[in-house]
Protein backbone atom coordinates (compact mmCIF):
# COMPACT_ATOMS: atom_id res chain seq x y z
CA UNK A 1 0.00 0.00 0.00
CA UNK A 2 1.00 3.46 -0.91
CA UNK A 3 0.04 7.10 -0.49
CA UNK A 4 1.71 10.35 1.70
CA UNK A 5 1.80 10.11 5.51
CA UNK A 6 1.62 13.60 7.03
CA UNK A 7 3.30 13.68 10.50
CA UNK A 8 2.30 16.45 13.06
CA UNK A 9 4.83 16.32 15.82
CA UNK A 10 7.53 18.15 17.58
CA UNK A 11 9.28 15.15 18.77
CA UNK A 12 12.10 15.23 16.40
CA UNK A 13 13.64 11.83 17.42
CA UNK A 14 9.94 10.08 17.02
CA UNK A 15 9.07 11.74 13.69
CA UNK A 16 12.45 10.17 12.18
CA UNK A 17 11.36 7.00 13.61
CA UNK A 18 7.81 6.99 11.81
CA UNK A 19 9.62 8.60 8.33
CA UNK A 20 11.91 5.73 8.52
CA UNK A 21 9.41 3.08 9.62
CA UNK A 22 6.99 4.19 7.08
CA UNK A 23 8.67 4.48 4.34
CA UNK A 24 9.98 1.01 4.34
CA UNK A 25 6.35 0.47 4.25
CA UNK A 26 5.76 1.72 1.10
CA UNK A 27 4.54 5.11 2.30
CA UNK A 28 5.69 8.89 1.22
CA UNK A 29 6.09 11.20 4.74
CA UNK A 30 5.74 14.78 4.97
CA UNK A 31 6.32 16.56 8.59
CA UNK A 32 5.38 19.62 10.55
CA UNK A 33 6.09 20.49 14.22
CA UNK A 34 3.33 22.95 14.98
CA UNK A 35 -0.56 23.34 14.61
CA UNK A 36 0.37 26.45 11.71
CA UNK A 37 2.79 24.23 9.76
CA UNK A 38 0.77 21.60 10.27
CA UNK A 39 -2.50 23.33 8.33
CA UNK A 40 0.01 24.72 5.80
CA UNK A 41 1.58 21.07 5.09
CA UNK A 42 -2.18 19.62 5.30
CA UNK A 43 -3.65 21.80 2.74
CA UNK A 44 -0.37 21.96 0.63
CA UNK A 45 -0.76 19.95 -2.79
CA UNK A 46 -0.09 17.07 -3.29
CA UNK A 47 -3.11 16.53 -0.16
CA UNK A 48 -1.71 13.99 2.27
CA UNK A 49 -3.61 10.76 2.04
CA UNK A 50 -3.33 10.34 6.01
CA UNK A 51 -2.63 12.68 8.86
CA UNK A 52 -0.82 11.41 12.22
CA UNK A 53 -1.37 14.14 14.43
CA UNK A 54 0.33 14.58 17.94
CA UNK A 55 -2.17 15.70 20.46
CA UNK A 56 0.31 18.29 22.35
CA UNK A 57 1.69 20.78 20.40
CA UNK A 58 4.33 24.19 20.98
CA UNK A 59 1.57 26.44 19.90
CA UNK A 60 -1.60 25.05 20.55
CA UNK A 61 -3.94 21.79 20.97
CA UNK A 62 -3.87 19.26 18.31
CA UNK A 63 -7.66 18.56 18.83
CA UNK A 64 -7.94 22.18 17.75
CA UNK A 65 -6.05 21.82 14.68
CA UNK A 66 -8.22 18.24 13.77
CA UNK A 67 -11.76 20.86 13.68
CA UNK A 68 -9.54 23.60 11.44
CA UNK A 69 -9.11 20.50 9.43
CA UNK A 70 -12.56 18.85 9.42
CA UNK A 71 -13.82 22.52 8.72
CA UNK A 72 -12.14 22.90 5.57
CA UNK A 73 -13.21 21.63 2.20
CA UNK A 74 -10.01 20.42 1.42
CA UNK A 75 -9.09 18.61 4.38
CA UNK A 76 -12.54 17.30 5.79
CA UNK A 77 -12.68 13.92 4.80
CA UNK A 78 -8.51 13.30 4.83
CA UNK A 79 -8.50 10.61 7.97
CA UNK A 80 -6.41 11.52 10.89
CA UNK A 81 -5.08 9.14 13.73
CA UNK A 82 -4.05 10.92 17.08
CA UNK A 83 -1.46 10.92 18.40
CA UNK A 84 -1.04 11.28 22.30
CA UNK A 85 0.38 10.76 25.50
CA UNK A 86 -3.06 10.45 27.45
CA UNK A 87 -4.79 7.12 27.67
CA UNK A 88 -8.26 8.81 29.83
CA UNK A 89 -11.38 7.82 28.16
CA UNK A 90 -12.38 11.52 27.81
CA UNK A 91 -9.78 12.45 25.77
CA UNK A 92 -10.50 9.94 23.44
CA UNK A 93 -13.67 10.50 23.21
CA UNK A 94 -13.35 14.33 22.64
CA UNK A 95 -10.79 13.22 19.90
CA UNK A 96 -13.77 11.10 18.10
CA UNK A 97 -15.89 13.71 18.68
CA UNK A 98 -13.83 16.39 16.56
CA UNK A 99 -13.09 14.19 13.61
CA UNK A 100 -10.37 11.58 14.74
CA UNK A 101 -10.56 8.21 12.88
CA UNK A 102 -8.29 5.96 15.19
CA UNK A 103 -6.20 7.19 18.30
CA UNK A 104 -3.09 5.33 19.66
CA UNK A 105 -1.61 6.18 23.30
CA UNK A 106 2.19 6.46 23.42
CA UNK A 107 4.76 5.02 23.55
CA UNK A 108 3.27 2.64 20.73
CA UNK A 109 4.79 -0.34 18.90
CA UNK A 110 5.30 1.36 15.20
CA UNK A 111 4.38 -1.83 13.30
CA UNK A 112 0.94 -1.54 15.16
CA UNK A 113 1.06 2.06 14.05
CA UNK A 114 1.38 1.06 10.35
CA UNK A 115 -1.28 -1.69 10.57
CA UNK A 116 -3.61 0.67 11.88
CA UNK A 117 -2.82 3.44 8.76
CA UNK A 118 -3.26 0.52 6.30
CA UNK A 119 -6.52 -0.18 7.97
CA UNK A 120 -7.99 3.27 7.90
CA UNK A 121 -6.63 3.37 4.54
CA UNK A 122 -8.75 0.28 3.62
CA UNK A 123 -11.78 1.87 5.26
CA UNK A 124 -11.36 4.93 3.38
CA UNK A 125 -10.97 3.37 0.01
CA UNK A 126 -14.56 4.28 -2.44
CA UNK A 127 -16.56 1.62 -1.80
CA UNK A 128 -20.41 1.47 -3.94
CA UNK A 129 -22.49 4.08 -2.49
CA UNK A 130 -24.96 3.61 -0.01
CA UNK A 131 -28.65 4.44 -1.22
CA UNK A 132 -29.32 7.90 -0.09
CA UNK A 133 -32.86 9.20 -0.77
CA UNK A 134 -32.32 13.20 -2.44
CA UNK A 135 -35.72 13.57 -0.30
CA UNK A 136 -37.58 12.53 2.56
CA UNK A 137 -39.90 14.17 4.03
CA UNK A 138 -38.80 17.34 5.63
CA UNK A 139 -35.52 16.46 4.44
CA UNK A 140 -33.54 17.15 1.31
CA UNK A 141 -29.50 15.72 0.95
CA UNK A 142 -26.87 16.08 -1.60
CA UNK A 143 -24.47 13.89 -1.08
CA UNK A 144 -21.85 14.98 -3.65
CA UNK A 145 -22.19 18.21 -2.44
CA UNK A 146 -22.07 17.49 1.45
CA UNK A 147 -25.28 19.89 1.84
CA UNK A 148 -28.50 19.29 3.78
CA UNK A 149 -32.00 21.08 4.18
CA UNK A 150 -34.82 20.72 6.16
CA UNK A 151 -38.02 22.10 5.23
CA UNK A 152 -36.28 24.21 2.62
CA UNK A 153 -33.67 24.87 4.90
CA UNK A 154 -30.36 24.83 4.73
CA UNK A 155 -28.90 22.90 7.69
CA UNK A 156 -25.02 23.02 8.26
CA UNK A 157 -23.47 19.70 9.30
CA UNK A 158 -19.87 18.66 10.41
CA UNK A 159 -18.44 15.69 8.04
CA UNK A 160 -18.57 13.57 10.84
CA UNK A 161 -22.47 14.40 11.53
CA UNK A 162 -23.40 14.59 7.37
CA UNK A 163 -21.97 10.46 7.83
CA UNK A 164 -23.79 9.92 10.97
CA UNK A 165 -26.95 11.11 9.19
CA UNK A 166 -26.32 9.84 5.35
CA UNK A 167 -25.36 6.21 7.17
CA UNK A 168 -28.62 5.90 9.09
CA UNK A 169 -30.86 7.40 6.13
CA UNK A 170 -29.01 4.59 3.86
CA UNK A 171 -29.69 1.85 6.09
CA UNK A 172 -33.54 3.37 7.30
CA UNK A 173 -35.40 0.67 8.24
CA UNK A 174 -32.59 -1.36 9.90
CA UNK A 175 -31.60 -1.10 13.33
CA UNK A 176 -28.21 0.01 13.57
CA UNK A 177 -26.26 -1.10 16.83
CA UNK A 178 -24.20 1.69 18.40
CA UNK A 179 -21.06 -0.90 18.20
CA UNK A 180 -21.74 -0.79 14.52
CA UNK A 181 -21.92 3.00 13.66
CA UNK A 182 -18.88 3.60 15.80
CA UNK A 183 -17.20 1.18 13.30
CA UNK A 184 -18.69 2.25 10.19
CA UNK A 185 -19.26 5.94 11.03
CA UNK A 186 -15.94 6.92 12.86
CA UNK A 187 -13.66 3.76 11.57
CA UNK A 188 -12.31 2.67 14.58
CA UNK A 189 -13.47 -1.03 16.07
CA UNK A 190 -16.29 -2.04 18.10
CA UNK A 191 -15.12 -2.42 21.89
CA UNK A 192 -13.64 1.34 22.60
CA UNK A 193 -16.60 3.37 23.54
CA UNK A 194 -19.82 3.72 22.27
CA UNK A 195 -21.15 6.92 24.82
CA UNK A 196 -19.59 9.06 21.44
CA UNK A 197 -22.48 8.04 19.13
CA UNK A 198 -24.86 9.00 21.72
CA UNK A 199 -23.40 12.69 21.86
CA UNK A 200 -23.48 12.40 18.37
CA UNK A 201 -27.13 11.22 17.67
CA UNK A 202 -28.05 13.62 20.67
CA UNK A 203 -26.83 16.60 18.34
CA UNK A 204 -28.61 15.56 15.09
CA UNK A 205 -31.68 15.22 16.24
CA UNK A 206 -30.94 19.15 17.85
CA UNK A 207 -30.13 20.39 14.21
CA UNK A 208 -33.08 18.00 12.50
CA UNK A 209 -35.63 19.69 14.19
CA UNK A 210 -38.44 18.75 13.26
CA UNK A 211 -36.80 15.95 10.58
CA UNK A 212 -35.78 14.23 13.76
CA UNK A 213 -38.52 12.28 14.50
CA UNK A 214 -37.05 10.26 11.33
CA UNK A 215 -34.04 9.01 14.32
CA UNK A 216 -36.00 6.25 16.57
CA UNK A 217 -34.53 4.78 19.28
CA UNK A 218 -34.43 1.32 20.42
CA UNK A 219 -33.27 1.20 24.14
CA UNK A 220 -30.84 -1.17 25.07
CA UNK A 221 -30.07 -2.09 20.92
CA UNK A 222 -29.51 1.45 19.13
CA UNK A 223 -30.80 3.38 16.65
CA UNK A 224 -33.02 3.29 13.26
CA UNK A 225 -33.74 5.90 10.79
CA UNK A 226 -37.56 5.33 9.86
CA UNK A 227 -38.43 3.21 6.96
CA UNK A 228 -41.04 5.43 5.95
CA UNK A 229 -41.86 9.50 6.43
CA UNK A 230 -44.65 9.34 8.90
CA UNK A 231 -48.10 10.93 7.51
CA UNK A 232 -49.49 13.18 10.22
CA UNK A 233 -45.46 14.32 10.66
CA UNK A 234 -44.50 15.01 6.47
CA UNK A 235 -43.73 18.58 5.28
CA UNK A 236 -42.76 20.01 2.61
CA UNK A 237 -38.94 20.46 1.96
Amino acid sequence: MSGLILIVEDELDLVATLEFALEREGFQTRSATTVDTGFTAATTSPAPDLILLDLMLPDGSGTNLCKRLRAEAATRETPIIMMTAKSEEVDRVVGFEVGADDYVVKPFSVRELALRIKAVLRRRKPTEAPTVPSRFGRLRVDTGGHRVWIDGQEVVFTALEFRLLTTLIARRGRVQTRDVLLNDVWGVQPGITTRTVDTHVRRLRKKLGAAAIYVETLRGVGYRFTAEVPDEKEGAP
